[in-house]
């Protein structure tokens, strides 16, 4: 059996200050996150988690500690917490009904300091497949994600060395 990885790293350093606590805690369940004076630095050797556990008192305050500042996250948050026991010590969250660029979007929308954040994905495999390896790097700016496989890049690359041939 083969088992798939993407690793991942976003090399900037997101401002604690442009993050609410709601998005930090769910960001560094969702990746590795390691403190950099002011900042978190944000990695997953295997890939960022959809599925993550979080304990509830901590998701509660910082759900709590969220401004009205412009969050996608925080009305997910707050219908799944709905559905959870006010007194549960941890809580399943599936995060694939929001996915991580998102909040990343929102961050840049409200930074200061932020104009765009990166992220750039290996995919590998524990097998020498075709179809293990690879890599894509996305831009997140406050209007937009922007994203580009290896794969789309030798498409585009191929298409224009036919056009070269052809024309």
């Amino acid at each position: 059996m083969a088992d798939y990885f993407s690793p991942t790293v976003i090399p900037e350093i997101i401002p604690n200050s442009d993050m609410t606590k709601l998005e930090l805690l769910l960001l560094s369940h969702m990746f590795d996150a390691d403190s950099d004076g002011d900042g978190t630095y944000f990695y997953s050797w295997e890939g960022p988690s959809d599925l993550i556990w979080v304990n509830g008192s901590a998701l509660r305050a910082a759900l709590n500690a969220a401004d009205k500042r412009s969050s996608q996250v925080r009305d997910y948050i707050e219908e799944k917490l709905k559905k959870s026991p006010a007194d549960q010590d941890d809580i399943e969250l599936d995060m694939s009904g929001i996915s991580w660029e998102f909040i990343l979007q929102d961050i840049v929308r409200r930074s200061a300091k932020l104009r765009y954040i990166t992220v750039t994905t290996a995919f590998t495999c524990s097998k020498m497949r075709a179809d293990g390896f690879g890599g894509m790097a996305l831009i997140i700016t406050a209007d937009a994600i922007k994203g580009c496989s290896t794969t789309e890049f030798l498409s585009d690359c191929l298409a224009d060395i036919a056009g070269q041939e052809g024309g």
